[in-house]
């Protein structure tokens, strides 16, 4: 097969870090081929220099065979090239069909020709079975189908070349698996993906090659039918990765929260959380599993006070916490690993070590009298960057400038040193690494050893099935089940994410679980 991209011997520095040094890479016609490596390895950046959004200090790109000085993204897209990013660039009070022909609009006279946008949308649309209404808002559509609005503008503006920054990070099981489908069809049409990820699962089955990189140099480039999931682990961490976790049989200590009878609205005022009850006990973690969009989001927000429930009652540690604000939740004992990173979790702006003391900077040992002593700031974040292996080049560079992943460990260790009585954590691992989230998962099962009660929301089954002692299923705002681990398998969960009986599919679960 042809090659339509080289990169050789591309470097480039950001001040006090090499993001890519010397590295080489080459894209096949008709392939997906998998960037994979650590948070912070350099993958987004390298693809950035593709897309030309940063110029390298060293070395060439040919597309097709020709050299270019790829200057910036308008010139990326005249050669062909897409980049769909990790985080959306979406208008959110536009229509679907006018996000896509943004920028490059069907004009009649001086006007855009909203017709004939919505019209061209829709054939694409068909074209690829994303199923998009071009006329729906933004907004108001799903994460998955959001993405999938970011792939046909790419696709609109004649994208042969398509890069997917860590596409599947916010997507659920389904979606995931509708996304390969969609690579695959790209590959049929002769189009070629750079899929820039961490999941190990998903390299193995929507690739074709895999490139790894580590701390910005080419480890080695594999193909995926040659490779394993283990060998794809080390050769990113640069050593073997658990990637079982080990934990004993929970303790459970007595309960620490419940919640009965709960509803809360949402900012149209829809009811999201329709009379839900649940209980987590210290000493165990109680995983929350559902497809996106049915109340979780819902539920961490009231549970936390970034969102006020309208009937119900919670307690923690029989005290009431019903309607109380974010900080005397806080206060009271919880701490909360944020799903959004960006909105809530972070002030990007921000250096690591302010970052590092969100929600205790008004305690000793960091202020005292209102006067904060940064001395022991700086010492504390320090002790979070080296614990959970943090890759920046210092503490004084603003939260912004730190990949994803690393944003999201950062997040994660300044609440799990919070030292809470409960800790709630909403999609604690999206974005991170393999080795990152061995480390992670480590920690939560800890702060479960440790008497602590843990409230795990992901949409990740492997990781609810990996590390709850019950699992909850929430669907329509309502949990709808609660079984042991034990009991509870990827089958008969999925069926009661989807709103089934798992009594009226008995005889279905019996046959794929003796398969």
């Amino acid at each position: 097969m042809n090659k339509v991209i080289e990169m050789r011997g591309i470097t480039k520095i950001f001040p006090g870090t090499i993001a890519n040094e010397d590295v080489n890479f080459d894209l096949l016609e008709g392939e997906t081929h998998v960037l994979l490596g650590e948070n912070g390895a350099g993958k987004t950046t390298l693809m950035n220099v593709l897309y030309g959004l940063y110029q390298p200090e060293k070395g060439e790109i040919l597309v097709r065979g020709k050299a270019e000085r790829i200057l910036g993204p308008n010139q990326a897209i005249k050669l062909g090239i897409g980049m769909v990013h990790q985080h959306f660039m979406l208008v959110h009070n536009f229509s679907v069909a006018e996000n896509i022909v943004l920028g490059a609009e069907p004009v009649k006279g001086l006007n855009l020709d909203l017709k004939k946008a919505i019209k061209e949308v829709r054939e694409l649309s068909e074209k690829y079975g994303f199923s998009i209404d071009p006329e729906a808002i933004i907004e108001d559509i799903s994460v998955g189908q959001q993405q999938k609005v970011e792939i046909l503008k790419a696709l609109f503006r004649g994208a042969k070349i398509l890069i997917l920054d860590e596409p599947t990070a916010v997507l659920t099981p389904q979606e995931i698996k509708e996304l390969g489908i969609i690579i695959r069809n790209l590959e049929k049409e002769g189009k070629s993906v750079i899929l820039i990820t961490h999941k190990l699962k998903e390299v193995m089955s929507m690739s074709d090659r895999v490139t790894i990189l580590r701390r910005g140099k080419i480890t080695g480039t594999v193909n995926t039918k040659d490779t394993s999931i283990d060998q794809l682990a080390e050769l990113m961490v640069g050593r073997k990765v658990n990637l079982t976790i080990e934990k004993k049989e929970a303790i459970a200590l007595g309960e620490m929260l419940r919640v009965e009878n709960l509803t809360a609205k949402d900012h149209r005022g829809i009811n999201v959380v329709n009379g839900l009850n649940l209980t987590v006990n210290a000493g165990e973690i109680v995983g929350i599993a559902g497809v996106d969009g049915n109340g979780q989001s819902e539920l961490v927000e009231v549970l936390t006070g970034l969102l006020k429930p309208v009937s119900g009652k919670i307690t923690l540690n029989n005290k009431n916490i019903f309607g109380k604000t974010p900080k005397e939740i806080t206060e009271e004992g919880i701490s909360h690993i944020p799903e959004d990173r960006h909105k809530r979790g972070l002030i990007l702006n921000y250096s690591l070590y302010e970052n590092s003391i969100l929600g205790s900077h008004t305690k000793k040992p960091f202020s005292k009298f209102m006067i904060m002593n940064y001395k022991a700031i700086r010492e504390h974040c320090e002790k979070l960057i080296k614990d959970f292996d943090i890759r920046t080049p210092n503490d004084e560079v603003s939260a912004s400038a730190l990949s994803g992943g690393n944003q999201q460990k950062l997040i994660a260790a300044r609440e799990i040193t919070k030292d809470p009585d409960l800790l709630i954590a909403s999609q604690p691992t999206r974005g991170l690494d393999v080795g990152a989230i061995e480390y992670i998962h480590r920690r939560l099962v800890e702060e479960r050893d440790r008497g602590k009660a843990v409230l795990l929301v992901s949409l990740e089954l492997d990781e609810i099935l990996a590390l709850s002692d019950r699992i909850a299923v929430m669907y329509d705002g309502k949990i709808v089940a609660i079984m042991d681990r034990k009991d509870a398998t990827e089958n008969k969960l999925g069926i009661l994410m989807a709103g089934g009986s798992l009594e009226e599919r008995k005889e279905e679960v019996k046959t794929v679980e003796q398969i």
